[in-house]
């Protein structure tokens, strides 16, 4: 009977809002008009008689409903994408999908793919950017790289590669740098920091760590991403709060400076797959950023 599914390009359109959290995304990713998703995704909600998006601020966010549908949906295609790209390309020219924030993409996984495909030539990646977790089932990816604190979903393997350290960093060219530069760290209680809305608890747990208390700090100007972050303290307009990976190479060649070092924290960075994905490309591949993140 027809009413057994639903309807299956509608399906589809929904999966990829879902996945991509942006109905512009899932146009593109779909090559159809932002138009033509929200038709298909009024179509489902009516075949349904149940909405499956809410609005949530500038974005939109899955109904009890959707995330139901958003389960079996990612269930069912995962696995057929993967086996379609198989039959196309051949298991062994298939690319890993490799998802992981947006920042760690620009700032550390970019600049190294020369390196990685010089080193591990039969390791190619997809690499797919998503600055929230990946939810439990790992939906569209083979794998996710990340910076993170247990616990982990109980379907995930875990691959630890290196405990996070963070700590302050600002371009020698910002007017507060000479101050700061040889004082100890309660001097930058004088200055508003820079923060990120995707990691706001940084500048306290770094503060924590050092037996600074979190109260005398003042935060200035917010950042959603934390490229944007990094990329304003770069300008030289005031001092960010980083992961030491990411800043590697400004510090190296003093784009960026770090006056007190780096902490460590509670996160780790983590490659993390599907228990049930076999692949032993992701073992590799864990070996590799493992070697890669290690310190010098």
């Amino acid at each position: 009977m027809a009413r057994d599914l639903p309807p299956l390009n509608a399906l589809r359109a929904f999966e990829a809002v879902a996945r991509l959290d942006s109905v512009s995304r899932a146009a593109a990713e779909l090559h159809v008009t932002h138009g033509a998703v929200s038709r298909q995704l009024r179509q489902l909600e009516e075949a349904l008689g149940a909405p499956l998006f809410v609005r949530e601020g500038r974005g939109l966010a899955l109904t009890p409903a959707g995330r139901r549908l958003h389960a079996a949906a990612a269930d069912a295609l995962d696995p057929l994408r993967r086996a379609w790209a198989d039959l196309r390309r051949g298991p062994q020219q298939a690319p890993l999908v490799l998802g992981c924030p947006g920042s760690i993409l620009a700032r550390w996984m970019i600049p190294r793919l020369e390196r990685l495909a010089r080193e591990c030539p039969d390791l190619p990646l997809h690499l797919s950017a998503n600055e929230r977790r990946p939810d439990a089932r790992l939906a569209g990816l083979d794998a996710a790289l990340m910076i993170a604190t247990p616990p982990w979903p109980v379907d995930w393997q875990v691959h630890a590669l290196a405990a996070e350290r963070i700590g302050p960093v600002l371009s020698p060219l910002w007017p507060g740098a000479d101050a700061l530069r040889g004082a100890p760290p309660s001097a930058i209680a004088a200055h508003a920091l820079l923060h990120t809305a995707s990691r706001p608890q940084a500048w306290q747990e770094w503060a924590t760590r050092i037996a600074l208390d979190p109260a005398t700090l003042q935060m200035g100007t917010r950042f959603d991403r934390l490229y944007y972050l990094l990329e304003a303290a770069a300008a030289g307009l005031g001092v960010a709060i980083a992961p030491e990976p990411l800043v590697a190479e400004d510090l190296a060649n003093g784009r960026l400076i770090a006056p007190w070092g780096f902490v460590e924290t509670d996160a780790q960075w983590v490659l993390c797959a599907a228990k049930r994905n076999a692949d032993p490309r992701i073992g590799r591949l864990a070996d590799w950023l493992r070697q890669a993140l290690a310190p010098g």
